[in-house]
């Protein structure tokens, strides 16, 4: 049985690390930003998707969850929501402050955290946003904590990786894996996540087949690349609703209920 300090000890330590090799940019180029503030429903793309559900935030409050090196954070700020952000690591926070700074963002207040202790009152919060943060997650903890501090009709926003396929977790095996995976993530299955979501009104779309996973992580795949496999995906998942069974990202939003 693995304990909630030695989960979290783990996700510490792998972001440590991520932050000691960062060698990007800390300024976002204008074109991302662009990206995720003009996001259309019918995007190919699971991030594009998940911030335009996002809706209108201009002067609303978003708790970005995991929000790592503040990337995602910069984009939130930047269609003019008033964001707060955490994460467990203290060097990946530190990041996300200069990367603010960097953009000179207003409203953005950082703090260091876990989703398995929310330091916020009750019904506090209206709107959550989290990019492939759950699968790092003691489930049942995270899904307690978000229950509480959700307000009434207040919404959360997640993207996380899909596996239900054991073919697929078979085959998995046989490509690279991410240099920065901690020893306790892993992708989800439907039923979890439908199970988490359970007592929310729930909506959900699924993305990316394995080509266009591995097209991720073969480093001789191009990013044009990605982008046709992409396109791709989107049509088989469209023409035969079947396919999702093996489809590898789900972005899903939870209401909770008035």
């Amino acid at each position: 049985m693995i304990s909630l300090k030695e989960r979290e000890r783990a996700e510490i330590y792998r972001s440590a690390c991520d932050a000691s090799q960062w060698t990007k940019p800390l300024l976002v180029p204008p074109e991302t930003i662009a990206r995720y503030c003009d996001s259309s429903a019918t995007t190919v793309f699971p991030l594009e998707y998940a911030f335009h559900l996002l809706g209108d935030v201009r002067g609303k409050t978003v708790l970005e969850y995991g929000c790592g090196s503040g990337t995602y954070t910069v984009a939130l700020a930047a269609r003019g929501a008033r964001v707060i952000a955490f994460d467990i690591s203290p060097e990946l926070l530190a990041l996300a402050r200069k990367r603010v700074e960097t953009h000179h963002c207003e409203g953005v207040q950082l703090l260091l955290g876990t989703a398995h202790a929310l330091p916020f009152p009750d019904g506090s919060i209206d709107l959550i946003f989290g990019m492939a943060i759950l699968h790092h997650l003691d489930l049942e903890i995270a899904a307690g904590e978000l229950q509480r501090v959700l307000r009434k009709g207040g919404r959360a926003i997640f993207k996380e990786p899909l596996r239900n396929s054991k073919l697929y977790a078979w085959l998995r095996q046989f490509f690279p894996r991410r240099a920065n995976t901690s020893p306790f993530e892993r992708p989800f299955t439907d039923r979890e996540i439908k199970d988490f979501a359970q007592g929310y009104t729930y909506r959900s779309r699924t993305f990316q087949l394995p080509l266009s996973r591995i097209a991720h992580v073969l480093p001789f795949w191009s990013e044009s690349a990605v982008r046709v496999c992409a396109y791709i995906d989107t049509y088989l998942l469209r023409m035969f609703p079947s396919l999702t069974y093996y489809a590898c990202v789900k972005v899903f939003e939870i209401v909770k209920e008035e």
